[in-house]
């Protein structure tokens, strides 16, 4: 097994970890540089970077992008890969595959449509399946987004389908869009002794917490993306309206990130 995959897995055997995502090469050899242990690309923090709306980059490009994330770090690298890129079942292996050959260690597979709604129960299920197939040994999340979509009841539609996505051959389960700890505490239980990933996205609920309720693995989606657009935004927005430049007083020196980058340039 690729020792990337490996290390990848035994993450998610234990404990609680933090899987942050960063949204291009700068940015996750920082992360690696903290000490986290796996990275998560973020399909909304790419899409923004290349002015494009979340799920508006192509498949090609977005292959080119976890192709360069996997290379930029020693650690496993996670994909964002929306739902796939395809609709059926086939489809889906075949882009899982190559997602895969661009040497991520794990991916996750959406059950939401193109038009915002969310896949019919037995072809969602089916497309998990499918992507199993392809996936080899690589970590494959499949994800419920109805809580993220506001879809109707969704808790029973996300405790009906992570567990039969688990059945399916997923290696983690994930539901973006839960808040509430019983909910999670739900979550949790429905699909052991599969692991949970939960997204945190606004102050909230702390790690200690959700390690507490037994959630494995947390993310924080394009949450790190904004929040970097927050800081450019606000000193851009201020050169543009009083002709200061306040906001550049919280910027990280260029020489804590010259002598990080000049480092790697030089091993």
């Amino acid at each position: 097994m690729d020792p990337k995959i490996a290390a990848f897995r035994a993450l998610h055997e234990k404990g609680c970890f933090v899987l942050p995502n960063p949204w291009d090469p700068g940015s996750a050899v920082y992360l690696e540089h903290l000490g986290f242990k796996a990275l998560a690309t973020t399909s909304a923090g790419f899409a923004f970077s290349q002015a494009l709306p979340d799920a508006g980059v192509p498949l090609e490009r977005m292959l080119r992008h976890l192709e360069e994330m996997a290379a930029a770090t020693r650690v496993p690298v996670n994909a964002d890969f929306q739902a796939g890129y395809a609709d059926d079942p086939e489809g889906v292996a075949r882009n899982v595959a190559r997602c895969v050959g661009t040497g991520v260690a794990g991916l996750s597979i959406e059950d939401s449509t193109s038009a915002g709604g969310l896949y019919e129960r037995g072809l969602a299920i089916d497309r998990i399946r499918a992507a199993r197939a392809a996936t080899g040994d690589v970590v494959l999340t499949a994800r419920c987004e109805a809580f993220l979509l506001g879809v109707p009841d969704a808790a029973r539609i996300v405790l009906d389908r992570l567990p039969a996505f688990a059945e399916a051959g997923a290696d983690c389960l994930y539901a973006p869009g839960v808040r509430d700890p019983e909910t999670i505490a739900a979550i949790v239980k429905a699909v052991a002794p599969r692991p949970v990933n939960m997204l945190v996205g606004s102050p909230g609920l702390t790690v200690a917490q959700l390690a507490a309720l037994g959630v494995r693995r947390i993310s924080v989606g394009g949450a790190l993306a904004r929040a970097a657009w927050g800081g450019f935004v606000r000193a851009a927005r201020e050169i543009a309206a009083q002709g200061t430049f306040g906001g550049f007083a919280d910027a990280t020196p260029f020489s804590e990130l010259e002598k990080l980058f000049s480092a790697l340039t030089a091993a």
